[in-house]
């Protein structure tokens, strides 16, 4: 008479136990469905036309518009500054501070080699046939499916706020922007210093893409 309740407890026990282990495997399943979803995500945003990561790279054409960022003359801003504080040490017949003003040269070089690297990785821009390169972000013009024209009136339009292309949140300085829709629905700006031609060049590529054209030189 004692055994009975002993078996349906262990039987409770052993069911509780099957219950645990498929929810268990049911979680581990779910977490590797996130994980594979938020992969997709990623290259997704990384170009919303392809799904793997492991497709071929677009060919890119002939560039179109390129602007470096960064300029070898602030570079020389430093080398000159010194140069000018020497020449009018000698011809003031004073004592000339070789020392300090080596030490002075080379911390400007230093600091003006660092903001032209930085500019060339951040403000550079280069729009080819098949893509567009703002900073260190390249998107495919395929996956661009509007282009807004230059706003000529009064009140601002949605695409004039929003970020632009690139690891910068606002169109960097000394240059202007035009308003994209990607095809993941993204809303940003390309820009450029000579915004007319970025736009004039990137309507055109735009253009031959839709009509299905392949780049120049190529059949």
């Amino acid at each position: 008479m004692t055994d009975a309740p002993d078996d349906k407890t262990q039987d409770a026990v052993d069911a509780d136990v099957d219950d645990a282990d498929i929810e268990s495997e049911t979680t581990a399943s779910d977490a590797a469905d996130a994980d594979a979803a938020t992969d997709e995500a990623a290259a997704a945003t990384l170009n919303p036309r392809k799904k793997h990561k492991s497709d071929l790279p677009v060919d890119p054409g002939e560039t179109l518009l390129y602007e470096r960022g960064g300029s070898w003359w602030v570079v020389a801003i430093g080398p000159c500054l010194v140069a000018t504080i020497l020449i009018m040490e000698i011809i003031g017949g004073g004592p000339i501070h070789w020392v300090a003003m080596l030490i002075f040269g080379s911390i400007l070089v230093g600091f003006s080699w660092m903001q032209k690297v930085a500019a060339e990785q951040h403000v550079s821009m280069r729009l080819t046939e098949r893509t567009l390169r703002q900073g260190r972000e390249t998107i495919e013009i395929a996956d661009i499916v509007k282009i807004f024209p230059e706003n000529n009136g009064s009140e601002t339009q949605d695409w004039e706020s929003a970020p632009a292309l690139g690891e910068l949140h606002a169109v960097p300085r000394r240059r202007k922007g035009i308003g994209v829709r990607l095809a993941n629905g993204r809303l940003a700006q390309a820009w450029a210093q000579d915004v007319g031609r970025l736009r004039i060049e990137l309507t055109e590529a735009h253009m031959a893409i839709k009509m299905g054209l392949p780049p120049k030189g190529k059949k």
